[in-house]
């Protein structure tokens, strides 16, 4: 099998993965009565594919999951809130992908998704046309920080096996 073709079967699996991960989650009801606040867990495909896939690959991951989740799960609102949160968390943990290290991942995490936090709060403002949601960004931030850091982790177990696997 060639590179393109491994790459491209890699990214379909990653994206499968993401996407299942996702639909599933959102059938779960959430503990906590606060929209807007879910585990994430599809991030973990995500995170992982920022530390090894590289950013394209990341971005058509990353894009994938948002369009099909969206259509399979959403609305139109539905799809801005997750586009744009996960455009601003992807560029935010493409910046720290040069900052930490292998053992620093979930950091790279819990920023992303304070990150993904505020670009969901930057549409809720456009679309309701009120500033007042502001008030709305601390508790989910507070999510964000549990949630991210424990995808962060889930996702640095992930590559750190990944790395044990292709070395031998």
């Amino acid at each position: 099998m060639n590179d393109k073709t491994k790459r491209l079967t890699r990214n379909a699996l990653l994206t499968a993965a993401a996407l299942i991960i996702f639909v599933v989650e959102a059938q779960i009801p959430i503990p906590v009565p606060i929209p807007g606040v879910k585990l994430g867990l599809a991030n973990v495909i995500t995170v992982y594919a920022v530390f090894l896939c590289g950013p394209f690959d990341t971005l058509a991951i990353l894009l994938c999951r948002i369009i099909l989740g969206s259509i399979f799960c959403g609305q139109i609102t539905t799809f801005l809130y997750s586009f744009c949160g996960g455009m601003l968390c992807y560029l935010v943990m493409l910046l720290m992908r040069r900052i930490v290290n292998e053992k620093q991942i979930w950091v790279c995490s819990v920023i992303g998704a304070a990150a993904h936090n505020i670009g969901q709060i930057t549409v809720a403002m456009a679309v309701l046309k009120t500033s007042a949601i502001l008030s709305y960004l601390p508790v989910l931030l507070i999510s964000g920080i549990i949630t991210g850091a424990f995808t962060g982790l889930c996702a640095q177990f992930v590559v750190h096996r990944m790395i044990k696997i292709n070395r031998k």
